[in-house]
């Protein structure tokens, strides 16, 4: 349905934020250059390293270059989203497994009372977010539209060159946004239309991995917008 030429149906809508996000973000990341690409703000950044020189213990990537990756936990920010997939049904043991925990620590936090203490986050530079980004969608499409056979750890090669970086993921979002903009209703409502192995997707409608989709894109371009306000700013 349209009312005044805007589309009213959950795809349309959700396509058509992707779309506005993504003008925004094609602005925004313009003129990008490899030393702002790689700027570590403060010490202990992540961000992509050669393989010899990754200073966290799960870096990951299939060609010279690899996307820091830390120990696993849950984030206190996700204590409420694992005490819904509980209270959904979902066992502990898969839970566990989803974030790649131990039971124990998924029992811990589900005993939790109180607001979670803030985690200390590492702060991740341009080149991370935006290897980040690439990473799960590149992992959602091939499990969702692809041959769901690769590893989502294996899909993209990251490379130091801002405008290499920049113009792999674009080409990604162009045949994400195409295979998107194809699906039915039916599909929609499917669970388990993503098979994507990290996380919730296999257990979820795919319009909620769709909304979460979007919600990543434009989280993380938000950060790289500010990260480059800040570039801009350091010697001012």
């Amino acid at each position: 349905m349209e009312i005044s030429g805007i589309r009213t149906d959950r795809l349309g809508l959700l396509i058509d934020q992707f779309d506005r996000a993504r003008e925004m973000a094609e602005v925004r990341l313009r003129g990008l250059g490899d030393e702002e690409y790689l700027w570590e703000p403060v010490p202990d950044c992540w961000s992509i390293r050669r393989r010899g020189e990754a200073v966290t213990p799960r870096a990951f990537g299939p060609g010279e270059w690899v996307l820091d990756r830390g120990a696993p936990d849950i984030p206190a920010n996700e204590y409420e989203e694992v005490a819904r997939q509980a209270a959904g049904g979902m066992s502990v043991a898969k839970i566990a497994e989803d974030w790649s925990v131990s039971v124990g620590r998924v029992e811990e936090i589900l005993r939790f009372t109180g607001p979670p203490v803030p985690d200390a986050v590492p702060v991740t530079t341009i080149a991370w977010r935006l290897g980040h980004l690439h990473f799960c969608f590149a992992g959602t499409w091939e499990w969702t539209f692809g041959e769901r056979r690769q590893e989502p750890m294996s899909l993209v090669d990251f490379t130091p060159s801002a405008a290499a970086a920049v113009e792999g993921f674009w080409t990604l979002m162009d045949r994400w946004r195409s295979s998107v903009a194809a699906l039915t209703d039916d599909q929609l409502d499917t669970v388990g239309l993503s098979q994507y192995p990290y996380g919730s997707d296999p257990d979820e409608p795919f319009v909620s991995v769709l909304w979460g989709s979007n919600l990543e894109f434009i989280h993380h371009m938000a950060e790289i917008a500010l990260l480059r306000d800040l570039w801009q700013a350091r010697s001012k």
